[in-house]
Formats: structure tokens, sequence, C-alpha cells
């Protein structure tokens, strides 16, 4: 979302029905006891949201619920059913239409599978930011995800009518053309008035200055989009909070829609997204889980049941979780904390390793401790250090909440997952300075990676920028950086917010092929794990021939010949297709409408950031060893090449967590 610029109003007291039950920091709700001045009745009244919103709703047919019969269509949308104004949830049945306000990272995705898996529901996604929202209907999405650009083709532009004819099959599939159900617009007041369920997905950073800077969640976009909800929402519109929020949020979402709609009775849920980064759409289609928090009454319980309809189209109902609101909106800042702090579990671990000697190797020790199944395999990976914009924010956010309510050895429990993730980058910078005779004056660094993971153009609190800095703060000949999936201008973006002096920026060069990176480098430092810096002389795993050949039995027969096949029945369908196809294809049946061409002017098209990395050119460590100067170091943060090969070629390499054997048994 854009940025929001909240007016600075005195502090007051909630009305009695906004007021907590229990003894905290403030009298409000717990969201905002921790954000002092922000949740007030005063700023709620204003809403720099929305632009051009009345501060008053729409005509109605009673004080403060917008007569349904006054709605217009969104312009360039599908118009749903009318249905009257109702004061309780409606069940799933009677979901038609969902507002996601906030096209970023979450509200996008998650809006385009939810409308890929649910035809019969018009999905409205709503953003201030006309750029992005441009790229959402256009072939470059704002977003690099795996995947991602067939769902929102799908569902967006609709498909074609096309018959299938397959092996196994006794007559052909016909499958009738899909109509649009996904639109992406600037029409924010309009899929409010239109919406059964509104989420709001906008965004939670960090504050960075007053009370709690450099902890707690900045909630102000959140509460002025409640506040174009509570001014439009027809009543019994269930509001559902997708962002990542302090533990109380719903609380301070419903203050504010009682603030402003007294007499209307909304119910809000928490629905928090637990997608990675690289996998978002992955991590949609096939959830490990989706959890739903609603109050424990009858009214929040059929608010949840409504919301588990939605992702019942495709998600199995085990999958789904209910709890309450506020287990819900803790569980997922947990999540995280306890993600982030495996991650640093194991990077102490390779520390160890590094200094212990006698050949001591992090992945031998990561691969045997995660046979445990107690313990499992997942995120024991050592590396740099995890970076993005989740990990640390929720750990700090978490520590901060521990703070106010007097858990000191909690919050230290939780910041020193931070101090050690700090500590690992700090280290790696370190040996690269001490390797090259602890100077790196006249020398060049070459480095390999910018985005905090691969799969993704994220470049938000990437591992690399603190490395850059360390390195940079040493005042090198040049700092030279490739990535293949993030663009350059993001890149230098992102190196600008760091502090650095003119000097020092002048020596960063953001390079569009690994080659001008690697040329005349003394040292390279690999930061992001990309597939293709494992490279296609050494290091590069050994694919299997073929691929498993997929039958159609008799289940599958009654399920494609079934009049309802879903999404779900029609990707098998291509997975089937799919096998006759010597070469990959998001459009293996052939129901994919022809984007619509870009202008003659595209930056996209022009500078190639439209799409991520297909792997061919994969790094030639035989070339780059040629292309070095002396001492050629290969400092592996992300432990992805073969150290021995690599050393056979000539090259020095110092690996996360490698020890050196010291002593031959």
């Amino acid at each position: 979302m854009g940025s929001v610029q909240e007016p600075v109003v005195a502090q007051t007291a909630l009305p009695p029905h906004g007021q907590l039950t229990r003894s905290l920091p403030s009298t409000q709700s717990l969201a905002s006891a921790l954000s002092p001045g922000a949740s007030t009745p005063g700023s709620w009244v204003a809403n720099p949201w929305v632009r051009g919103t009345p501060d008053t709703s729409p005509p109605s047919s009673r004080s403060g619920s917008p007569d349904p019969k006054s709605k217009a269509p969104i312009e360039g949308t599908i118009p749903s059913s009318e249905t009257g104004a109702v004061e309780a949830p409606r069940v799933a049945k009677d979901v038609k239409s969902i507002c996601f306000v906030g096209a970023g990272f979450v509200g996008g995705p998650t809006a385009a599978v939810i409308a890929y898996h649910n035809p019969q529901i018009v999905v409205n996604v709503v953003d201030l930011n006309e750029q992005r929202v441009a790229h959402w209907n256009s072939a470059h999405l704002p977003i690099h995800e795996d995947g991602l650009l067939k769902v929102v083709r799908t569902a967006r532009d609709g498909t074609l009518e096309t018959t299938v004819s397959l092996p196994g099959l006794a007559s052909p599939v016909k499958l009738g053309a899909r109509q649009p159900n996904l639109v992406f617009s600037t029409k924010v007041v309009e899929a409010i008035v239109e919406a059964d369920i509104v989420f709001i997905c906008v965004n939670t950073p960090t504050k960075t200055h007053g009370l709690g800077a450099g902890s707690m969640a900045d909630v102000s976009a959140v509460e002025s989009a409640t506040r174009t909800v509570a001014k439009n929402a027809r009543a019994g519109t269930i509001i559902v909070e997708k962002s990542t929020v302090p533990c109380g949020t719903a609380r301070m979402i419903q203050d504010i829609l009682r603030y402003h709609r007294p007499e209307t009775s909304f119910e809000v849920l928490s629905n928090p997204e637990f997608l990675a980064e690289g996998t978002a759409v992955e991590n949609l289609m096939q959830p490990d889980r989706i959890l739903i928090g609603s109050a424990q009454t009858l009214p929040g319980l059929r608010a949840a049941a409504a919301l588990k309809g939605v992702y019942a189209a495709w998600v199995p109902e085990a999958r789904i979780v209910t709890v309450n609101t506020f287990s819900s909106e803790l569980a997922k800042l947990v999540a995280n904390t306890m993600l982030a702090q495996r991650i640093s579990s194991i990077n102490a671990v390779s520390a160890i390793c590094e200094e212990i000697g006698l050949g001591a190797d992090v992945d031998d020790v990561s691969l045997a401790i995660g046979k445990d199944t107690r313990i499992g395999r997942k995120f024991l990976q050592a590396g740099v250090g995890f970076g993005g914009s989740c990990f640390e924010k929720d750990i700090l956010n978490l520590a901060y909440l521990a703070r106010e309510l007097h858990l000191h050895v909690v919050a230290d429990y939780w910041l020193g997952v931070l101090k050690i993730n700090e500590y690992q980058r700090q280290r790696f910078a370190r040996n690269v300075v001490r390797e090259l005779n602890g100077t790196l004056r006249g020398k060049k660094i070459a480095v390999l990676g910018f985005a905090f993971k691969d799969g993704t153009n994220d470049t938000r609190n990437s591992i690399a920028v603190h490395i850059i800095k360390s390195l940079a703060e040493e005042m090198p000949r040049e700092i030279a950086i490739f990535d293949p999936g993030c663009a350059s201008d993001e890149i230098m973006e992102e190196i600008k917010k760091i502090g650095l002096s003119q000097s020092q920026l002048e020596r960063i060069k953001i390079c569009t092929g690994w080659r001008d990176s690697v040329q005349d480098a003394s040292a390279i430092c690999v930061l992001t794990q990309w597939e293709q810096f494992r490279g296609i002389q050494v290091g590069r795993p050994v694919k299997a021939v073929g691929k498993a050949v997929k039958t159609v039995d008799d289940a599958m027969i009654r399920s494609i010949q079934d009049e309802s096949l879903s999404e779900m029945g029609i990707l098998t369908l291509e997975d089937l297709a799919s096998q006759d196809i010597s070469t990959a294809s998001d459009n293996p049946l052939g129901r994919l409408k022809p984007l619509s061409p870009c202008p003659e002017v595209c930056s996209h098209c022009a500078s190639g950031s439209g799409s991520m990395p297909d792997g061919e050119d994969m790094v030639d460590w035989v070339e780059v060893a040629s292309m070095m100067q002396e001492p050629r170091w290969v400092f592996d943060g992300r432990n992805v090449v073969n150290l021995l090969e690599l050393e056979g070629l000539g090259f020095k390499v110092r690996g996360i967590g490698k020890g050196t054997m010291l002593t031959k048994y």
C-alpha cells in the first residue's frame, strides 16, 4: 500500500465500549496500548488512506448503513448479485463478493488463488498505488512468484473454451469458457460497498520514530484502511485482518468500527498468512494449514464458518483450523520467530564447526539432527543469516510485547535470536577482510546475490545489504553486485538506505551479468542461493532422467467427467497433458487467453525485469577462475558451491560451518 501520514492528535480516552477488561499499559486495546497516541477517536476521524473519499458514508436506509440499492458497479468489474443489508454475517454459500484492501505480497497472491478456486465469487483487489495496480493488470506482475502469472491470468482474464483428448479417456473432455472474476483497481469505496468479506492486507512495518521505534509494528495503515471500511461497508460484512499485526489488533479494528458505526454489528476475524517468498503460490495451493481466529460467540463462529467455506473450495477441512482471535494473531508472530530461532540455532552451531577444526561440517550435523522426528530437517540450513521483511520485524514485535507485559527474560530470549543473526553476518564480513590480509584497499569484491532468498525479487532487509555496508567501510576499489532476479534500481534503492557516504556509494556497481561482476575480482561473496550459482562445471546436482508418468484411473475419469470439474481437477488434466509436451508450458490445455500486448515503450520488456531467471546462464566456474585476480577467494555464504571441486580449480573457498581438517584419521 501507499505510505500513510497520520495526523498528530492528542491522546484521549476511548468510549466505554472500547475498553479492555484487563489492566494493560493503556485502557485501549492491546495493539493501541503498544502504540499510544495512534488509535484514538481523534485519529479515527481523519482518513488519509482514500483519496476523494467523503468523511461520511454513502446515502443509507438507516444511520451508518449504506443502502445496497444505491450501489454502483465498479468500473471494469463484474458486478455481483444484489443482496440486501443483513445484521449478521452471511453463511458461505451467500458469499458473492470479496474485497482485498492492499495489493502487496499478501493481498495480491491470496486474492488470486481464492478467485482461481471460487469462480462464482467476484474478488476485487484495491490499492491506492496506481502503478502497482497497473502492473497487476499487465503481463508484468509486481511480484515474482512461480506460477502466479498463470493463476492471475486464469481468474483475471477468464479462459477459452477447449476440448481435451487424453489417452485413457473414452471421449474428449470439453472445458467451458470461464468468466473473469478477479479485478485489480483503485476503486476502493465501490469495492468495499460490494463486498460480503473484506480482507485488510496493508503493510505493517516497524516504527521508525516515536515510542517503540525500531521494535513496534506501525499499524497506522491498518487504522486508516479500517476507517474506510467502517464508513462504507454494509452491515453484516465480515472484516478479516490478513496483515501481520500485534496481538490485539482485531480489537482495535472492532473499536474503530464501533466508533464510526455504533449501531451496526461487524464481526472481525484474524486470518494470518503463512507464505514463504519464492513458494507463495505453492503455499496457497497446498497450505499446511489455514488459520482462522474469531470471537467465540455465535456470530463470531458463523463468520468463521463463512470464511472457512471460501477456503474449503480447495483446502481439506482438516487443514482449516479455527481458534479464538487473539490466539490466531499471536500464532503468526510465534510461527515466524520460531522459524528464525531454528536458523539462528544452526548458525550458532556453524560458528562452532568453523572454530573447532577437525573437519566438523555443519551440513553433517544438520543432517544428523534433522533425522530426529522431534526436530525435523526444515530451516536447519546454515548460512550467512536470515533477512527479508518478516522474521526480524516479527521478533522485534514479539519482544516488545513481552517487554510491555513485564516479561523481560522472555524478551531477552527472543532478542537473542536476532543477536545471533547479526553476529553471523558480521562474522562473515570480518572473515572476508581477514582472509584478504586485513584490507580491501585497491581490491574488487564481487557479490553474487542480493535478494534475501532465491525465487523472489524482494530486496527488503536483505542480508546482502548488511554485508555490503561492512565491506564498503573498508573502502575497496569496487563492489560489483549481480542478482538474476532483482532490478538494478531496486538494488541501488535499498543500498542507499544504509547510510553510506558518497565516496562509498561511488564504489558500488550493479551488474547485469555474472561475468561483469567477477571480472578482475579478488574475491566472490555468494549471498543468495540461486541455483545458477552452483555452476555448469561443478557442484551441479544430478537430475533424474525422465519423470514419473501419471496414468488415468477410474476415480480420475469420474472426476474429469463430472460437470462440476474444479480448477484442482483441471490442474490434474494439465499434469497429464504436460507429459506429452517436450517443453514446459503454463498453458498445456490451451485455455489461457492471449496476453494483451505491452506498450511499444515498456520498461519491463526492455530491461528483462519482468521474469525470474530460467537457469540458462549458469555460472561457469572454470571461466570464472580465468577471470579473477589472485588470491581468487570464494566466500560461500549459502553453501551452494562444491568446495572440493572449486579448490581443484585453484580457488580458495570458505563456506559456512566448514571446519578445517587439522588431523587426519
